[in-house]
């Protein structure tokens, strides 16, 4: 991994074992969620030695160049973008009870954590605020780190809006089984304006089950390009892994 990334021009790499926080469980019980979701939390300052932070959930393909958010987000603030299924607060699964409780936060923007922006000394703070939500508003809960992350960026607001083409959601498997997707996105499924695109839900473009679309032909082209690399650099025992894990 290390070889790889120098080939592509990087001039550090680190890994670290890390497990999940203490006393975490999932709520919302989808076999491809596991407690390694809240691992996006655990990273500090010291490990990442750069100034910024982009996350990247490990199932999206970057289009373009997306650094663009780091330019205006301000200090303290987490860039995101507004998630595409659950748009607001109190209109969708995410987050049951709270609007409930109070009902000012109705139809606050509902962002998604599978692409974040953040300065570096800000993530102590944001994983304190997302293990006091884990703690004390349990309750609250239905997508896991994402509904943790979303109602501590609701308390402190600091949420940064970011341009919502750079966390696109691959929609033409979804649109393959069924037409719900047309009613609960806000714009044209077959949009083609796409910094990120992000493969959400429980079929993923490197599965033999998941449907061709040509976004998935797209994932699986840029894919095999870089096992094809990884094998030159002598990485032979990377490959492909089919059985619904992500690439071995």
């Amino acid at each position: 991994m290390a070889a790889f990334v120098r080939r592509l021009g990087f001039t550090s790499f680190d890994v670290e074992w890390r497990k999940a926080p203490h006393g975490v469980d999932i709520v919302e019980g989808a076999s491809y969620i596991t407690t390694t979701t809240y691992l996006r939390f655990q990273l500090t300052p010291r490990f990442v030695d750069r100034p910024y932070l982009l996350y990247l959930d490990a199932d999206v393909l970057v289009l373009s160049d997306i650094s663009a958010p780091f330019a205006g987000l301000d200090d303290g603030r987490v860039g995101a973008v507004r998630d595409e299924f659950n748009f607001a607060v109190g209109e969708c699964p995410a987050l049951p009870g709270l609007v409930e409780r109070w009902p000012t936060l109705r139809g606050r923007p509902y962002f998604n954590a599978g692409a974040l922006w953040l300065r570096s000394h800000v993530m102590p703070v944001v994983r304190a605020g997302v293990a006091e939500v884990i703690t004390r508003r349990r309750r609250y809960i239905h997508f896991n780190d994402q509904d943790a992350l979303n109602m501590w960026l609701l308390a402190t607001s600091r949420a940064a809006a970011v341009d919502a083409r750079l966390n696109r959601f691959e929609l033409d498997r979804f649109l393959e089984k069924g037409d719900w997707v047309r009613r609960v996105v806000r714009r044209d499924p077959r949009s083609s304006d796409v910094g990120l695109l992000h493969f959400v839900g429980p079929m993923k473009p490197w599965q033999n089950s998941c449907p061709r679309t040509a976004g998935v032909r797209l994932y699986s082209a840029y894919l095999r390009d870089a096992i094809r690399l990884l094998h030159r650099l002598g990485g032979r025992n990377i490959g492909l892994s089919r059985d619904g894990g992500e690439p071995a």
